[in-house]
């Protein structure tokens, strides 16, 4: 259950957002609706992880491994649950998804996705790390590739981070 009830989508101040989050997304996430306690937080996060998630370069089985990595890291369930389908149909298999908690000890990543893992591990655990692990990632991905993915695994830290802090969750009653 949720720390806070998530807010109500009817108060006039929302009604614009909720109808774009509704046109872009289909619905009203959990995560939306939470956020839109400020509407101007709302759509900043909004704007910020559209960015992210739709007009990046690095491809969508990269950025969802990212951002499932972050999931398994951070203890994530609500972002794992809404990332598990889209990272599939964006060409990362199950044995990938099941073998990313002990990704070192799969065969199942190449070479490019290892480095980018060994990123996100990095990042998220540690912050400051060797400067050799971004290398690996420009060597494989090119300096804008690097950026991309930095930025994609710093939105998903924080997106794990509020979600955790709120508590928010799949199943909660709204």
């Amino acid at each position: 259950m949720a720390r806070l009830p998530y807010a109500d989508l009817t108060h006039p101040e929302a009604a614009p957002l909720v109808q774009r989050i509704v046109a872009e997304r289909g619905s009203v996430l959990h995560l939306y609706q939470m956020l839109l306690h400020s509407p101007p937080l709302a759509e900043g996060w909004l704007n910020y992880l559209t960015a992210v998630r739709q007009k990046l370069g690095i491809g969508g089985a990269l950025r969802e491994m990212v951002i499932m990595r972050v999931a398994v890291l951070n203890g994530a369930p609500y972002e794992a649950f809404q990332h598990a389908p889209i990272a599939l149909k964006e060409g990362m298999t199950q044995a990938q998804l099941d073998a990313l908690e002990h990704w070192q000890d799969s065969a199942l990543f190449s070479d490019t996705e290892r480095a980018v893992l060994r990123l996100t591990d990095a990042m998220t655990r540690e912050i400051h790390f060797a400067p050799e692990i971004m290398e690996a990632v420009r060597s494989a991905l090119g300096e804008r590739g690097a950026v991309e993915v930095a930025a994609t695994i710093a939105a998903y830290n924080m997106v794990s981070r509020f979600l955790e802090a709120l508590q928010i969750h799949a199943d909660d009653p709204r």
